[in-house]
């Protein structure tokens, strides 16, 4: 029985833990939402949350479509896999209804640079540049062609 003589501690502790344990119960009840697990650790409500954001893109289909022209001269340089949307935008309501208003032309002095930016993190042939020694916030359309931007704006290399 001595060695229980000074247990006291470590009953007292125990019943913290089981107190701290239940407030976790019934602060994990209120603040988990009900859906929590449904599918594997996600929240099922989210799948329905998110279809019922009303659609902003069209997809690049929809674009060449219409601009087959541009389409062409994308498909042979090196955005050919860049989404049209990338850059100009959701236009959804523009491929529904092309009368609804001509998509803001991007402002490829800052547009360009999101991805073109000078970074170790970047693959090394992936083309970089430092904006500001490059063009000092002249746009990039002014030497470059934004559809097929190795050619220049005179149409050469």
């Amino acid at each position: 029985m001595s060695a229980f003589k000074d247990a006291g501690h470590l009953l007292r502790f125990a019943g913290l833990f089981v107190l701290a344990f239940i407030v976790f119960l019934v602060v994990r009840r209120f603040v988990v939402p009900k859906s929590f697990g449904e599918y594997g650790h996600y929240r099922g409500a989210a799948i329905a949350e998110i279809a019922a954001h009303p659609a902003q893109f069209a997809g690049h289909q929809a674009c060449e479509a219409c601009h087959s022209d541009i389409a062409d001269a994308k498909s042979k340089g090196k955005h050919a896999h860049v989404n049209c949307e990338a850059c100009h935008g959701p236009q959804l309501k523009h491929a529904d209804d092309p009368s609804s208003g001509v998509p803001p032309k991007p402002d490829t002095a800052t547009l360009c640079v999101r991805c073109h930016a000078a970074s170790a993190a970047r693959p090394k042939d992936f083309p970089q540049v430092d904006a500001v020694a490059h063009a000092n916030g002249v746009p990039c359309e002014t030497c470059h062609k934004p559809h097929d931007p190795a050619l220049g704006a005179g149409g050469t290399q």
